[in-house]
């Protein structure tokens, strides 16, 4: 008889427990008084449970072993699967109107990255977003980037797409989390920053696990992440924790000057401005005071500016100068006509040949 009333229930079933104890008390014969009598509980709380107004408690679910012959974990499973099936019910119903919300965020592209998997409804579509943002709801999901936007300095230069960013941010978070670094060192930072100086010349499938190793080692973790359409982002730096930075990049220009300088201006930021402060840089605009700051530490720290001033007063900007000088201060010949262009010192059209071009293949440089 255990055997049979056990193997009738499935997980996908949906009526409450009180059901299956109740055709279980028809097949053994039982009232619902013999068995509140065998229990020692009033008939009141065994007719509750059976019309599904009480659940089986874990206490419960022993004593109906005892008396019934079926297992607790039997009846702790039923319970929990109906509940859970109650709560699921209700996500449901407030789903149901998540579709615009849904709508408002690059969900094809995120799709195409493998940032998410497609899902047939709109309601199992808002589940798979909030599950990739980690929130409960698209109600927690407005607070939570209610006060990242409160961190960081939006462009008014131009239209961002804020959902937009808001996934590319979040990403970078998930996959940081998965970078194992030492706790944060200042000092250790500074000086893991002239060694990565020396990948500037190096190719992609020798710099990037080794920016990372060498940022990872001095407590920072660092990536590159694909922009999504609408972001218009460059780099951004942010503290994942007191003990752990997070310099997060995309490959907006594509070639190494600006690879580059948005690297060291990001690392900027974590050397030189607060912990509590998220810098999101869109494209070119940087009109702060931090973002001169951040500025001024990239451009010196990649080309010295004693040396970079007295080859700018030699007047030669012919690329055989322009690679002999890279040569003498140790840099790609690519960012020097990068910072040439930027000050204005020849055409943006001249001497691209000297820099580095990357591009994504299966989501790594």
């Amino acid at each position: 008889m255990t055997d049979i009333i056990e193997s009738r229930y499935r997980p996908d079933d949906v009526s409450p427990p009180g059901e299956t104890l109740q055709e279980t008390l028809e097949a053994f014969g039982w009232t619902q008084a013999e068995l509140a009598e065998r229990m020692n509980r009033p008939p009141k709380t065994i007719n509750e449970i059976i019309k599904g107004r009480a659940g089986i408690t874990p206490e419960t679910a022993l004593q109906l072993e005892r008396v019934l012959g079926i297992s607790a974990a039997f009846w702790n499973n039923r319970e929990a699967n109906y509940r859970d099936w109650i709560a699921r019910s209700a996500e449901r119903r407030r789903l149901g109107g998540a579709s615009r919300w849904v709508a408002r965020f690059p969900v094809n592209a995120m799709i195409r990255f493998g940032w998410l998997e497609k899902k047939e409804s709109q309601i199992e579509m808002a589940r798979e977003l909030l599950g990739f943002f980690g929130v409960a709801s698209p109600t927690a999901w407005t607070d939570w980037f209610s006060s990242l936007c409160a961190a960081y300095r939006q462009s008014k230069a131009f239209p961002v797409d804020k959902y937009a960013v808001a996934a590319w941010l979040r990403k970078g978070e998930t996959e940081a989390q998965g970078i194992d670094c030492s706790a944060f060192h200042k000092a250790r930072f500074r000086a893991a920053l002239s060694e990565i100086r020396s990948l500037t010349s190096e190719l992609p499938e020798v710099l990037e696990p080794e920016l990372r190793r060498l940022c990872a080692e001095a407590g920072v973790a660092q990536l590159f992440v694909r922009d999504l359409p609408g972001t218009r982002i460059s780099g951004a730096a942010r503290w994942l924790n007191p003990r752990k930075a997070l310099i997060q990049m995309t490959l907006r220009y594509k070639t190494n000057d600006h690879l580059w300088f948005t690297f060291f201006h990001e690392a900027g930021h974590i050397l030189l401005h607060g912990k509590t402060d998220v810098f999101v840089d869109f494209e070119d605009e940087r009109q702060n005071a931090q973002e001169d700051e951040a500025n001024r530490f990239a451009a010196n720290f990649l080309v010295p500016p004693d040396a970079y001033n007295q080859f700018v007063d030699c007047g030669d900007f012919r690329c055989v100068a322009i690679e002999a000088f890279a040569t003498e201060v140790s840099i790609s010949p690519g960012i020097v006509v990068g910072r040439l262009q930027h000050d204005r010192r020849i055409a943006y059209n001249r001497c691209n040949h000297l820099k580095v071009r990357f591009r994504w293949t299966d989501g790594r440089l």
